[in-house]
Order: structure tokens, then sequence, then C-alpha cells
């Protein structure tokens, strides 16, 4: 462990190992404009329904094609409303090409021009198929007892990604380590920043998993020390 509390990339491998976390869940990215209804899918997200990279034009009835048959109209729904301007946020189930059904977790936010005008929403599509037994998180007590005292911080971090997103505790962490590597900040740092600033996404009328959305693909770029274990 690093003298100021955080976890090095070694001991988030060895924390994922002790936990029992498998092979790197996928994530890819995505973008829509809303003035040309236009949908963006990086290769990952290609993949995950089933589609070689830019093999085919992904639309509104494409996304809606994929959808699990018991979560179609409630993302019907959500799409409808990100075609209108709103956010895009949701955990649900998609179908790849395959017959394969994958959960998913999709994290978005405001896509906004040089004069800080709405033009769209950007974010990530996280693949959450691959879940364990919750018992095989004891492994951590056993094998890892000096990664305890940084996981207090961890664990509120994951428990608010839990309340807002639906997820269980291994999906939460897997959310939280994938921000930590894409945005090169330790795991602790980021979780101490969306710890932070939870208060401001309880009080914002926008809602609590919009306003997450936020916190969470943006909490790398706060300049504020973190208290009690220095700046990143």
């Amino acid at each position: 462990m690093t003298n100021d509390g955080d976890l090095s990339t070694d001991e988030v491998v060895e924390l994922e190992r002790a936990i029992g976390v498998g092979s790197p869940q996928e994530i890819g990215s995505f973008r829509f404009w809303f003035a040309t209804k236009r949908w963006e899918w990086s290769a990952e997200v290609a993949r995950l329904h089933g589609y070689e990279p830019d093999a085919v034009e992904p639309t509104t009835e494409l996304l809606l094609s994929h959808k699990h048959p018991e979560d179609r109209d409630r993302l019907e729904a959500m799409i409808t409303s990100v075609e209108d301007g709103g956010p895009f946020s949701s955990r649900h189930r998609i179908i790849d090409t395959g017959g394969r059904v994958h959960e998913v977790m999709v994290v978005s936010d405001r896509m906004t021009d040089d004069n800080g005008d709405v033009i769209g929403t950007w974010g990530y599509y996280v693949d959450l198929t691959d879940t364990l037994a919750e018992c095989r998180r004891e492994t951590l007590d056993d094998t890892l007892p000096q990664l305890v005292e940084a996981r207090d911080v961890i664990e509120q971090a994951k428990g608010a990604l839990m309340l807002a997103y639906g997820i269980n505790a291994e999906q939460a962490f897997r959310v939280l380590k994938w921000r930590s590597q894409d945005t090169n900040t330790k795991l602790r740092t980021l979780a101490v920043r969306v710890i932070t600033g939870l208060p401001t996404v309880a009080r914002d009328e926008i809602g609590l998993r919009t306003r997450l959305d936020h916190l969470l693909l943006t909490a790398h770029e706060s300049n504020e020390p973190v208290a009690g274990h220095g700046s990143r």
C-alpha cells in the first residue's frame, strides 16, 4: 500500500484477484447528436451487440431490436427521451446477434459545443454479465488484510453506485476500477471524490442517477486535494 493510503495498480490487481473478479468487462463508448439523431458506437459497443466495427450504422431502431423483450418498453421510452434532449442512463439487458444475453449499465453525460450549448449525449456501455458469488468477497479479509484500511471509502462509493444503478457490490467495484484506469486516477482518490460530491447530487433536481452519471464521469477532473491523502 502506498504511504498516502491509495491503491497502486498492482494492488488493484491483487484486490480483484482476492474477490474473484474474472477477465475485464467489455467497456465501450457511444455518442448521440440531437440535431441529426445520429448514434456513434465504438468498436467495443459494436462487438457487444455482435457486430464487427463499422459493419452497421447504429440507429434507434437497431438499438431497440437488441433489447431484451422484458426491458424493451422501458428502454424505448428512455431512448425517445434521449432523442428529445434528455439524458440516457440505464441498467438493462441486450441480446447480441448470436443470441447471448448481456447485462449492461449505461452511464452518460451531456455533450456540449464550444459555447456550452448541449448538442447531444455521450457515455459508456459497461458489460456486467460476468458476476460472481458474493461469498467470494470474504477472501479479501483472509488473504489481503493490508488492504482493509483502504476499503472503507471504496465501500461507500460502491454503495452509492449500487443504490443509484441497481447493481451488486462486485459490479460497482468494477465500475470504479474502470473509471480509475480510464482516467489514470488512483482508486481511493476517485472513491473519495465521488463520496465528496454526493451532497450536491442529493440536492440536485435533475435526478440522482443523472447527477451521479456526471459525477462518475468527471470526478477525476477535480483539482481539490483529497482530504487526509493529498492530491493525485
